[in-house]
């Protein structure tokens, strides 16, 4: 195996990952702004003020773009693991539906991956590594 190539495949894998991760946040994130109201509702019902809503999506959509181009990757990347853990334990804490322990399961698996990158950074196709990071 050249030594081009055993190199590509961590760099090519740290990004795909992280887009991937991106992907959900970006998109939760733009649905929290085109359904506003309704995610205030949502929010409201588990006791957790709407007005946290703004730094909510501001944390998913700034957070997604950060983990995307792989930008201060290993602070947003922590930012959103414990942001995954919170809504696990506050959203999906009912273990009485089966459903809701699947996303409770899910949310902490998504909190594995960004701790993986916390630890592991952006990867070699990044801005932090074209940064000196």
């Amino acid at each position: 195996m050249s030594a081009a190539f055993s190199s590509s495949v961590p760099a090519a894998g740290l990004a795909i990952g992280r887009l991937l991760l991106a992907a959900l946040f970006l998109l939760e994130g733009w649905s929290k702004l085109r359904g506003y109201d309704a995610a205030v509702a949502y929010m409201n019902r588990f006791g957790v003020s709407g007005a946290l809503l703004p730094a909510v999506i501001a944390l998913e959509l700034g957070g997604g773009l950060m983990i995307a181009v792989g930008w201060q990757t290993r602070l947003a990347a922590a930012a959103l693991a414990a942001f995954c853990i919170l809504t696990a334990v506050i959203f999906h804490g009912n273990v009485a539906d089966r459903s809701q322990i699947l996303h409770f399961e899910k949310d902490l698996a998504i909190a594995g991956g960004f701790l993986v990158l916390a630890v592991a950074g952006a990867g070699r196709w990044s801005v932090d590594h074209a940064a000196g990071r």
